[in-house]
């Protein structure tokens, strides 16, 4: 019995030292923090692309001589932003950055994109059905853009050895939704080195 006893105890010791050492390790960071473990596309990246393009796209002319014409801000929609790298891109992420940059800025307003305009007139048609009349918001009322905002990612991937070069290239333009004109285009560069090398990222 003491064997037995024993034997369970060492086993139980193993299962519990097996486990600790299995676990991963957790440790909580701030959101913003910059943290690239793999070199490829990510949060940072697409906070700080979307920063700089529309600080960019904010000071150029057709935004003063929009507001000179019309005496209001740009009302603007995303359109598609394309993932044409060789990586797993989550645009929507990027597209969120985006009109977050912007509208941040004061100097424009975001239209609903067609997905959530679909899925707020479903609302308006719940609300005809089941909602106190005076309540009811009613169709029609909707306020169109004035400029898409529309683009792409590629990426360039050179490797030797133990070193890899990645190379991403961001595309954007807005356009005039009524003469489909390009009032803006941008494009942001970023190169990043991974791997063992004298050069940072």
């Amino acid at each position: 019995m003491k064997k037995i006893g024993l034997m369970l105890t060492m086993f139980c010791f193993s299962v519990m030292l097996f486990s600790c050492s299995s676990a991963p390790k957790i440790t909580r960071v701030d959101a913003d923090e910059a943290i690239d473990l793999s070199g490829n596309w990510n949060d940072t990246d697409s906070r700080l692309v979307a920063d700089e393009m529309i600080a960019d796209s904010v000071v150029k002319p057709w935004m003063d001589n929009f507001i000179k014409q019309k005496q209001s801000k740009p009302r603007i929609i995303v359109g598609t932003v394309l993932n044409k790298s060789d990586e797993h891109i989550n645009t929507e992420t990027f597209v969120k950055d985006l009109e977050r940059s912007l509208i941040n800025t004061g100097k424009a307003t975001f239209v609903a994109s067609k997905e959530e305009r679909n899925e707020i007139r479903d609302e308006r048609m719940d609300q005809a059905d089941f909602s106190e009349a005076s309540t009811v918001k009613k169709f029609g009322k909707e306020i169109g853009a004035d400029f898409m905002l529309r683009g792409q990612i590629n990426t360039i991937t050179d490797a030797i050895k133990n070193q890899t070069l990645k190379y991403y290239q961001v595309e954007l333009e807005l356009i005039d939704v009524e003469t489909n004109e390009k009032v803006w285009i941008g494009q942001k560069k970023i190169k990043k080195v991974v791997g063992k090398s004298k050069y940072k990222a």
